[in-house]
């Protein structure tokens, strides 16, 4: 395709498709209980036939104020809530909320505790992108993709399971380490996981990249330029999708990933198709990440050793210590005490980028906190990338968005 050539933006193609004549327009509410928007997301739009000529999206119907939640309560209290922003990858939201309280503590975890972090944040998103995957092949009508993915994410989910105790909301992080090490074996059935997941997920995207429907349905569909998703504020696949090679694991590396090769995919128009081929490449990146990480496993402590009056002392010691038990004691009651500051720390979660600001009078409870929440700045586009369409390819839009509305509706 030669360099010089550009796609027409949407406002052009519906100037294309419209009538010659003046029609009446009409008003059609989407959601929130439909099932392609994956949610409680309602889409109040304005039609001409079957044009989008206007899509404002209404958000708010899960009231969850989980910000102002977080104010009345300690740190490690509100490591279960992080579950539920993204509830589809728990596990980074909770890593990403950990390492912000650990900034504005002074913290630095050990490097078993990094590399431990890494690999669940990448199985994570592995997990992540599979249900995106499926649940946009049954948008598009390829039932038979979601049948491939959930069966594999069931296989991460036994995993979660070995590791955290729980399936969906796993809680797994602490301020300062983690709630356990890994199993003995863990790691060697992970790199089982992953030697078998590959040839899986190649036949996977062979289904849907060269499926003359699939294209039909999302090549040229839901063109975001990349002006249009810095202006925005996209993050993540959605961004990298129209052509910006910006990842925070690569640009502002934490928990050690500056140690691990691995490349950052880019689209070229910023379509569906870009997006759906964006993700699935990273599958393949977050394998190598993972994979390099256990290769590399560290010995050593899985949190911080010295963290008094922040990190619970281990179960032997509070049986054996009276001084360790008011320690653990404290701990439990008044919260994890963080010296008092501000922090902002932003993880590229596999919806974008996962932002926890956090103001500390000092103490066990944060006086203030705002989460920057990828799903919410991604379906920002949306007022000007649904113009223009048709009805059906909204669904496609929105699917190819991979948003999830528990950290809309923070």
């Amino acid at each position: 395709m030669p360099a010089e050539f550009t796609f027409p933006d949407n406002a052009a193609k519906a100037a294309d498709a419209a009538p010659e004549f003046e029609t009446e327009k009409m008003s059609l509410s989407m959601g929130p209980s439909h099932p392609s928007t994956h949610g409680v997301l309602r889409l109040q739009l304005e039609i001409d036939g079957e044009i989008v000529t206007k899509c404002d999206p209404v958000l708010g119907y899960l009231h969850r104020g989980d910000e102002k939640i977080a104010e009345n309560m300690t740190y490690n209290q509100f490591v279960p809530y992080t579950d539920r922003l993204d509830y589809i990858a728990p596990l980074a939201n909770n890593v990403a909320y950990a390492i912000a309280v650990e900034r504005l503590a002074k913290l630095e975890v050990p490097p078993r505790c990094q590399a431990i972090r890494v690999i669940i944040c990448e199985l994570a998103r592995i997990s992540s992108h599979l249900l995106g995957l499926g649940a946009y092949g049954i948008d598009v009508g390829a039932w038979s993709i979601f049948l491939y993915t959930f069966t594999e994410r069931e296989k991460l989910y036994k995993l979660f399971e070995e590791l955290t105790g729980a399936r969906f909301t796993t809680s797994y992080t602490r301020i300062g380490g983690l709630a356990r090490d890994v199993p003995a074996g863990w790691n060697d059935r992970v790199l089982a996981f992953c030697d078998q997941f590959l040839p899986i997920l190649d036949e996977v995207l062979a289904l849907l990249t060269r499926n003359k429907i699939f294209m039909d349905r999302t090549v040229d569909i839901g063109v975001i330029s990349k002006a249009d998703a810095i202006a925005y504020g996209l993050t993540g696949p959605n961004l990298r999708g129209s052509g910006v090679p910006f990842d925070l694991r690569k640009d502002a590396p934490y928990s050690g990933y500056e140690k691990y090769e691995f490349d950052v995919p880019v689209g070229t128009k910023g379509d569906c198709y870009d997006r759906y081929l964006c993700r699935g490449e990273e599958m393949k990146q977050s394998v190598r990440i993972v994979r390099q990480a256990i290769a590399s496993f560290p010995g050593g402590d899985w949190y911080v050793k010295d963290a008094r009056r922040i990190f619970a002392p281990p179960k032997e010691k509070i049986l054996t210590s009276m001084e360790e038990l008011i320690n653990n004691f404290m701990i439990v009651t008044e919260g994890p005490q963080i010296p008092a500051g501000e922090v902002y720390f932003e993880a590229e979660n596999p919806k974008g980028t996962l932002g926890f600001f956090i103001v500390s009078k000092g103490g066990g409870v944060p006086w203030r906190m705002k989460i920057r929440s990828p799903s919410f700045c991604n379906l920002s586009i949306l007022p000007k990338v649904c113009v223009g369409t048709f009805v059906s390819d909204v669904v496609s839009i929105l699917g190819s968005l991979d948003f999830v509305m528990g950290e809309a509706d923070r």
